[in-house]
């Protein structure tokens, strides 16, 4: 689990690709003070496992579900990334709730300077703007940010001159493809809200059909015509 508060930008040494994966070997300094062998680092928000250490890199396999998902797969050597470690349990929750599972990427389409802060405006597609809401949280590459105002197409976020300067914002400009992650909180309220495995269409109509017959079936009490007329009826 991570914040969205990226420590550090890190550079790509080298990607070494297979038939549809890869192995990245990133070089970085804070990420890897206390880190070993099978801990999880946020590489542009993408959750991956350092398999193997040196003084001054980490690499990480990356499978073909998270090419196919990130821009992870866009990559090259010399290359910045955004990183953050796992975090710990007695730290400060900085940012909001990124598991490091991307939903899909978004395009930049405008980058406008206002006074002091940076506004992003980022195309998505619908399966990802469906859970991205007003003053709600998204990450961006890894970056935990409000978005500020969404519409079918795009929405927009505003970036303070600090963020800018500790990620790799300062190297998008329009055109450039970015992970993005939406807030948890939405998928897992939807999940739980549709009926997916309710009964079918007929199979519900077969049961309603089946109640009602047994609604207007003659009620088996014991009365018949026989045991009325004995007693006078």
């Amino acid at each position: 689990m991570f914040t969205g508060i990226v420590e550090e930008v890190g550079k790509i040494v080298s990607v070494k690709r297979g038939s549809s994966g890869a192995v990245l070997t990133v070089e970085a300094s804070v990420v890897l003070e206390d880190v070993k062998p099978g801990d999880s680092i946020a590489v542009n928000g993408v959750c991956l496992t350092a398999s193997s250490l040196s003084a001054r890199t980490f690499s990480a396999d990356v499978m073909h579900e998270t090419m196919d998902r990130s821009n992870l797969r866009l990559l090259r050597s010399g290359d910045a990334v955004n990183l953050e470690r796992a975090m710990v349990a007695n730290g400060r929750f900085g940012g909001h709730i990124v598991s490091g599972h991307v939903d899909g990427t978004g395009t930049i389409s405008r980058v406008e300077k206002d006074d002091n802060a940076v506004w992003y405006t980022i195309e998505a597609p619908p399966a990802v703007l469906r859970y991205i809401v007003e003053k709600g949280s998204v990450a961006i590459d890894g970056i935990s940010l409000t978005v500020a105002a969404v519409t079918q197409r795009e929405f927009r976020v505003s970036v303070i001159p600090h963020t800018r300067a500790q990620t790799t914002l300062t190297k998008k400009a329009a055109g450039s493809t970015v992970n993005i992650e939406n807030d948890c909180i939405g998928k897992y309220v939807e999940k739980l809200l549709m009926p997916q495995f309710a009964p079918s269409c007929a199979e519900a109509q077969d049961a309603m059909e089946a109640k009602a017959a047994k609604l207007s079936a003659p009620c088996s009490s014991g009365i018949t015509q026989e045991f009325l007329e004995k007693f006078g009826f």
